[in-house]
């Protein structure tokens, strides 16, 4: 299924396969974020925000992320003069988010931006004065308590042993990313429960993410999430894939990380049949009343 695109004056499709990781996540971010940004372990790559927002937003309207890490969806959003509201649960982060939009409009863009940092599973009662009005939220849920962070070599003889950080989303146990995937999941239906009553006529909702193993075991995530958002009252009206390779004269650049492969060769050499992952699932819902309903282009 393909939505309809719908930027101001744009009559064209969003396409299947979205092309956003022509550049690595450092070039996406390079001079348009603060420097510290890099520290997140999770972040969003750029050009997902941007042309998630590009086709379902027009200017000035309202973008909303319950979970913005540092504010990518918010910046992407406000470069692209639409406004923008995020709820972040780690006061570190919302500092970045609050510093990135700084940064935005020093750089000239032209939208309105703020972060509240709380926990999105109230985002329904956090952002009551703004439902009905957003005609787009768009965010991702955290894979775990840590992640592959920043690595490099010990010395140049050390094979697979590295020094590893930036791995970590918090020393918070509360945090969402610190819970079993059970109430992962759980937390992260309230969130999108809470988000949809933000929602204009013909909003929707859209969520990024991947299958994670777990002690070698595959986890189908997107299809959790799914779920879940089901249960939430929310219908599935896409299923888009992008990018985080790039493509070049027709070739496959991988943008996985050193773990990622790593992980991928052990589980091969134990007849465990297994990719780096390539692409991430783009999964956009609407309101199950609105279900069949196109945004207007």
């Amino acid at each position: 299924m393909n939505s309809m695109h719908a930027e101001e004056g744009a009559t064209g499709m969003v396409p299947s396969v979205l092309a956003t990781g022509q550049q690595p996540s450092r070039g996406q971010r390079k001079d348009r974020y603060v420097p510290e940004s890099m520290r997140h372990p999770g972040k969003m790559l750029p050009a997902i925000a941007a042309q998630v927002i590009a086709a379902y937003t027009r200017p000035g309207e309202l973008v909303v992320d319950p979970m913005c890490g540092i504010g990518t969806t918010l910046v992407e959003a406000v470069h692209q003069g639409r406004d923008a509201v995020g709820v972040e649960y780690e006061p570190d982060f919302a500092r970045l988010t609050g510093a990135n939009i700084a940064h935005a409009r020093q750089q000239g863009a032209t939208g309105k931006a703020e972060v509240l940092c709380h926990d999105a599973r109230h985002i329904d009662t956090l952002l009551r004065d703004r439902r009905g009005q957003a005609a787009l939220v768009l965010t991702s849920p955290p894979y775990g308590s840590y992640t592959h962070g920043r690595v490099r070599p010990q010395d140049p003889n050390a094979g697979e042993r590295v020094t590893k950080w930036d791995e970590r989303y918090s020393n918070d146990r509360m945090n969402l990313a610190y819970r079993g995937l059970k109430e992962l999941l759980e937390g992260f239906g309230r969130i999108l429960a809470g988000s949809s009553t933000l929602l204009q006529p013909g909003g929707v909702i859209a969520v990024t993410v991947r299958p994670i193993r777990v002690k070698g075991e595959l986890i189908d995530l997107p299809g959790l999430v799914v779920e879940v958002a089901e249960q939430a009252g929310l219908v599935l009206a896409d299923r888009l894939a992008a990018l985080l390779c790039a493509i070049r004269d027709g070739q496959v650049v991988t943008r996985a990380s050193f773990f990622q492969m790593l992980e991928a060769r052990r589980l091969r050499e134990k007849g465990i049949p297994a990719c780096a992952t390539a692409h991430e699932d783009l999964l956009v819902f609407q309101r199950r009343a609105e279900a069949g309903e196109r945004p207007a282009g």
